[in-house]
Formats: structure tokens, C-alpha cells, sequence
């Protein structure tokens, strides 16, 4: 990466005899002579350090730190003048200003503070374009489908992630309810904090209560030490709780004290902790009724219900079936690794004649099933699984379906090199099946 230097200072000798110096150094170096000048080669260049006079004849080279930290957060800047002072050195660095120099007393320690300064502005443009990068991929745009069903849910989403509402996201098991969260939290004010995710059907509910607050050394057995919990992660940014139907009802009454007071007491402790966190929460269930089967509290309902958002199932939005097929056909060719760059007519008719039990989590794993085992450029109808062939018009007429099991599953044995419980989690079967079927068609396992 080039290492770019911005200089800005009207004095011109001292401009030009600093740049002389600065490029024996190896570095590139821009000169501007004012502050309206520097601000536009930073809009043109990739600087990643600015040394800034404080006398400038349109600004004050302090105040000028400031603007530069809010339009580039990841350039260091080094402020540099004739006549010190306390008051400006303490502005300088509280506007965010790599160090504050006088010239002439500090010639040499310019140098290897600009070597300092360096690194450190390489380093925050990493992790910058890192975060625009995940921001870019958590995003509305990030979410394939074009359909009204699903165009009206992003629009619900779009209008809440501005607000800090709490949400709750309702629909079938696989409908992308992690991928809404996702998006809500990186469309609004809380994006360049954590995002923090937790399945409540994961843990028994003394488990998950110690993971959502945390606990004291000696709370229980094996508690060696303070824990963290997830709620002290997400301060300042949104935690999801997925599954949210399924957490204990005695442990619901400490996420609805969060909600209404922003505070909760670690397992073990006496006093309380305080947090400031947004919460979205999903389920599957029908939560009406497990309050009325004494499972699930009535007034936490009513708080994490202040704006809903039912996701349609796939089998209600299949007019985007092809889009997300094509999707996870580019996703996962080159996750593998794979040349295939189309999807056959009848490949993509079994597809859209699916019931769709697993929504868009089933179709991911049909077709990551289907990159892995296609020997071709096209994924072709024979590499979908049995069931499917009932809504063909005709199955493959090249294979026996017992020889077409056969092949796919001796393909994805090969492919995780023998792993039986990673090839029936990709065949969507149990391990016992699969070693039944390993037993019948007489496959090397």
C-alpha cells in the first residue's frame, strides 16, 4: 500500500523543505496551503497522515483536526506550530489529533512520530474497510428477493432499524430472521456497535441465564471466575434473542426488568449492572398462545411486541425462488471452489414445485448439496434429492433412483473425506440412515 502524506501549512519554504525531507523517507507526499485545500486533496487522495499547520490563513489547524476526524475517521493527523501552547495541545489531541509539535524545538522527533502516526492510520483503514464491508453485507440490499411479501417486510424493517424500538420478528424456522436482525441493527445508530446473537433453545435456563448476565466466581459449581455476559457484550449496540419462545418463564421476568429499566444482576451478585441495549427477539411460535398455556409472560409479550414483523415463507414468495437459487449457486461455487455457472430448466422447476418445509435455510442446503456433488458446468435435475422428483414432470431418465442415491451420497462422503456426521447433516438424514444406507449400496465409508 503506498504510504500517502498530506502537508498543509502557507508557509511555502518550510512546506517544500519538510516534503524534500518526508520523501528521502520513501513516503508520497501532497502539500496544500490551506485548509480548504488540504480538505480537497483528502477527498481526491488516499492520505492516511495529515501534518497540519495551526496558523492556516482559513482555519485554525486545530479545529481543522476535527473536521478531518469526521469525514476520514482513519487519518492520523500531526499538528504542527511556531508558538505552543497548553490550551492548544489539549484541543488538538481531544479533537483527535495524532500528536501536537512545535516546530523547530521537535525537528527530530517528526519522523518517527510519522512512522508511528503510519501505522496506526494503515491499521484503522484496514479495520475501516473491514466494517464498511460487513455493514455492506448486513445491510437491506444484502437481503435477495423482490417479490411484495418480502419487499413489504424490508420496508417495516427499513422504518424501525432508525428508531432504538425493541422488535420481534415472527415466521417458520428458516424464513431469515437472524438475516432482518442483522440488517435492522446495521441500518441504525447502533451500527458500529456490537451485534450480539444467542439462540435461546441452545441452553438449559441456568445456562442461558448465565450467558445473557453473566456471573460471579463461586455462583455455582465451576464458576472459577467472573464471567461476562452477553448483555455487558451488546452494551451500546442490540442483542438478538432468537427463539425467544422457548426461554423458561422464570427467566423471562429478568429480560423484561432489561427492557423497562436497563438493568439486570449477574447470577451470584447483589448489586445490579446497568446497560444500555437494544433488543430484537424472533420465534416461530405463536406466542398468544403459549401466554395462554401459563409459557410465556403477557406483559413481556406486549414490550418486545411494539413493532412486529411476520417474514413470509418461502412457499408464499415463490416468484423469488430462482433469484435466491442463483444466489447461493454464485455463494457456494465459490465456497467449494466449483466452475458451475447455470442452473437446467428442470433444476429449477423442481425447485419451484417444492413445499418448502425449511424455507430458504432447505433451499441453502439443496443447492450447496448440488455444487458439491455436480461433475458439470449446470446443476441438473438428477441432483436433487428423491423427494423432489414427485413434482418433475418425469424423473432422470439416465438413473435407477436407487443408483442416483447411491451416487449422491458416495459424492458427499468424498467430499468431506469420510466425516458421516458432516455428510448427514449435508444429506439432511440422520447418522444412523446413513450408515444403513452406507450398509446397503456397499459404499467404502
Amino acid at each position: 500500500m503506498q504510504q500517502n502524506i498530506l502537508i498543509i501549512d502557507d508557509e511555502k519554504k518550510l512546506n517544500g523543505l519538510l516534503t524534500r525531507i518526508i520523501e528521502l523517507e520513501g513516503y508520497k507526499v501532497f502539500q496544500a496551503y490551506t485548509g480548504k485545500e488540504g480538505l480537497k486533496v483528502l477527498s481526491q487522495e488516499e492520505i492516511q497522515v495529515v501534518i497540519s499547520d495551526v496558523k492556516l490563513p482559513d482555519v485554525n489547524g486545530v479545529e481543522l483536526v476535527k473536521q478531518i476526524k469526521e469525514k476520514q475517521p482513519y487519518v492520523e493527523v500531526i499538528n504542527l506550530t511556531a508558538f505552543g501552547t497548553i490550551a492548544d495541545g489539549v484541543l488538538s489531541i481531544k479533537n483527535g489529533a495524532f500528536d501536537y509539535i512545535t516546530k523547530g524545538d521537535d525537528n527530530d522527533k517528526i519522523l518517527p512520530m510519522l512512522a508511528r502516526a503510519m501505522d496506526k492510520a494503515q491499521l484503522q483503514l484496514q479495520v475501516f474497510k473491514l466494517q464498511n464491508k460487513i455493514v455492506k453485507q448486513f445491510t437491506f440490499d444484502g437481503i435477495v428477493g423482490r417479490s411484495k411479501a418480502i419487499n413489504a417486510a424490508i420496508d417495516l424493517a427499513k422504518k424501525v432499524s432508525i428508531t432504538g424500538t425493541t422488535v420481534l420478528l415472527l415466521g417458520e424456522t428458516g424464513t431469515g430472521k437472524e438475516v432482518f436482525a442483522h440488517a435492522i441493527h446495521y441500518n441504525s445508530k447502533r451500527k458500529t456497535e456490537n451485534f450480539v446473537a444467542v439462540n435461546c433453545s441452545s441452553f438449559s435456563k441456568e445456562l442461558l441465564e448465565s450467558e445473557l448476565f453473566g456471573h460471579k466466581a463461586g455462583a455455582f459449581t465451576g464458576a472459577l471466575k467472573d464471567k461476562k455476559g452477553l448483555f455487558e457484550e451488546a452494551d451500546g449496540g442490540t442483542l438478538f434473542l432468537d427463539e425467544i419462545g422457548e426461554m423458561d418463564i422464570n427467566l423471562q421476568a429478568k429480560i423484561l426488568r432489561v427492557i423497562e429499566q436497563g438493568e439486570f444482576i449477574k447470577v451470584g451478585d447483589t448489586k445490579t449492572s446497568k446497560v444500555n441495549v437494544r433488543i430484537i427477539a424472533a420465534t416461530n411460535r405463536k406466542l398468544e398462545g403459549e401466554i395462554a398455556k401459563g409459557n410465556f409472560r403477557e406483559d413481556l409479550f406486549y414490550r418486545l411486541s411494539v413493532f412486529q414483523i411476520t417474514l413470509p415463507s418461502l412457499n408464499e414468495h415463490r416468484d423469488d425462488i430462482a433469484l435466491l437459487a442463483k444466489h447461493y449457486l454464485k455463494e457456494y461455487t465459490r465456497k467449494v471452489g466449483q466452475k458451475i455457472g447455470d442452473m437446467s430448466p428442470e433444476f429449477l422447476a423442481g425447485l419451484e414445485k417444492h413445499n418448502w418445509k425449511g424455507n430458504i435455510r432447505e433451499l441453502k442446503n439443496i443447492i450447496e448439496r448440488a455444487v458439491i456433488i455436480c461433475d458439470g458446468n449446470t446443476l441438473t435435475a438428477d441432483l436433487l434429492p428423491l423427494d423432489f422428483y414427485d413434482n418433475l414432470d418425469s424423473a432422470p431418465s439416465s438413473f435407477a433412483l436407487s443408483a442416483i442415491e447411491k451416487n449422491h451420497i458416495n459424492k458427499i462422503l468424498h467430499y468431506t473425506k469420510g466425516n458421516k456426521t458432516e455428510t448427514a447433516r449435508l444429506l439432511g438424514i440422520g447418522l444412523t440412515t446413513l450408515y444403513r444406507k452406507i450398509d446397503e449400496y456397499g459404499l467404502e465409508g
